[in-house]
């Protein structure tokens, strides 16, 4: 993040902006709509800037800059078609720790001034850095047009009730949830129609009730194979609305990053053999959380239901008397299919589809191998990169033909993913050769050797 997004109190701020033609004209319109006190500093004035001179919102010194206008003041604006001046005034701020923005001289500023969605007082800050002014006045078009004119009157009618709220639930958890009820209600409803005293009397009418806030629960979210654009609407919902996250190996660092920022974030991760919080821990950790009060967001790799020991956890909290929702996220069979071009069925290849696990609970590789070694199907293998040489000896031994194709999906449908196909007489020679690491998905049958077609005329093919 090359520029850190900061919104500035401006009771008290001096600024400076030098120039005074359009172009400064309009980083002055932008201040006026603080509380900043404005100086402006040049010969020659446009007349949008002498109505506000005239109106005596800004002070105008009509002349040329000088390097002691620059004493006392906290923010300059420089906007004047004179490069040199530009460059001399960006240089004498930079020395004297002062904020700069030079118009159209990204190299020359200390800070850039972001798109702003003005719904006083909330306010949204939109940046592309410099890099894409046009997509960032698409996004902003696309902002203004889903936030409601009357958004700021319901901000303030939420901070109108504020110490009332802080008086009435003790708890952080509490008012969040109290809020979110407002918010997402009627209640806001009311507010948006321009309804504010009817809609104040409801906050009132809540705050009087006897109601307890509602008891902790814990929600069990697929988060899907990595590529966060395949999370769920209702997962991304949840995510948002989570007290705490607990979150495993297979949950990608971007996916976290769409959770809320001030929710607790705990790590439970396993890998291959290395447990680092064994399950009945973590089943515990959730009833714990929730008993607390907690709205928990348990959030898995795939889907919960799918090798991701959701049943396991359900057991637990229909034990405990934890209420719980499950949320289905693109298993990594389905992702890392799709991703890598290999469908799962075809009429010409597979009539059906086997999910299994490398790995069962007492880490054996104990399966079915006579129901899995059977043609005109595929076998997708969960977690199964070190036991790679039993699947491959398993499926021989019991009946499919070396050369049966095989594809080894590492990292599905993230920026880091990488094919390796094969058979099963070579596959375990090119899985050494390619260094693959977990996490990684193993595909047999027929449905691999369209691989290269399907995958080549695929958009936005990783391979």
């Amino acid at each position: 993040m090359k520029y850190f997004p900061l919104f500035h109190n401006t009771a008290d701020l001096r600024v400076l902006i030098v120039g005074a033609g359009e172009v400064a004209t309009r980083k002055t319109e932008l201040m006026l709509k603080t509380d900043a006190t404005i100086t402006v500093v040049a010969p020659w004035q446009c007349d949008s800037m002498l109505g506000y001179v005239n109106e005596e919102r800004v002070t105008l010194h009509s002349r040329e800059f000088n390097p002691a206008d620059l004493t006392g003041q906290q923010l300059v604006f420089v906007a004047t078609d004179d490069h040199q001046l530009n460059c001399d005034i960006s240089t004498l701020c930079k020395a004297a720790n002062i904020p700069v923005n030079v118009v159209d001289s990204t190299e020359l500023c200390s800070f850039i001034t972001p798109s702003i969605v003005d719904r006083d007082p909330l306010v949204v800050a939109l940046s592309s850095g410099g890099s894409a002014p046009v997509l960032l006045r698409l996004l902003r078009q696309k902002l203004e047009a889903l936030l409601p004119a009357r958004l700021a009157d319901l901000a303030r009618l939420s901070d109108s009730f504020r110490d009332k709220v802080k008086q009435r639930f003790s708890s952080v958890n509490q008012r969040r949830h109290f809020w979110e009820q407002v918010l997402e209600g009627d209640i806001a409803e009311t507010a948006l129609r321009g309804e504010l005293d009817s809609a104040a009397q409801q906050i009132e009418d809540r705050l009087a009730s006897n109601a307890d806030m509602p008891a902790g629960c814990v929600y069990l979210v697929g988060a899907g194979p990595g590529d966060p654009e395949l999370l769920t609407f209702k997962a991304l919902r949840l995510m948002q609305k989570a007290d705490v996250v607990v979150y495993d190996r297979l949950v990608s660092a971007e996916i976290l990053e769409l959770v809320r920022r001030d929710a607790e974030k705990i790590y439970v991760g396993k890998k291959a053999s290395l447990h680092s919080v064994p399950q009945d821990q973590i089943n515990q950790l959730l009833v714990d959380l929730a008993r607390a009060g907690k709205r928990v967001v348990r959030l898995k790799g795939g889907d919960p239901y799918i090798f991701g020991r959701g049943g396991e956890e359900v057991q637990s909290l229909l034990e405990a008397g934890i209420s719980f929702d499950v949320v289905p996220g693109i298993t990594a069979a389905a992702g890392a299919a799709a991703y890598a071009g290999i469908p799962l069925t075809h009429r010409d290849h597979a009539q059906s589809v086997t999910l299994a696990t490398a790995h069962l609970k007492d880490d054996s590789v104990d399966l079915d191998w006579p129901a899995l070694a059977k043609t005109n199907q595929t076998l997708v293998f969960y977690m199964g990169l070190t036991a790679l040489p039993v699947i491959c000896r398993e499926l021989q031994q019991h009946g499919l033909a070396a050369d049966t194709q095989i594809a080894l999906v590492q990292s599905a449908t993230t920026a880091k993913q990488q094919v390796v196909t094969g058979t099963l007489r070579d596959i375990e020679a090119r899985a050494a050769e390619a260094n693959l690491l977990p996490p990684a998905l193993i595909i047999v049958g027929g449905v691999v050797s369209l691989y290269q077609t399907f995958n080549a005329g695929r958009l936005g093919a990783q391979q």
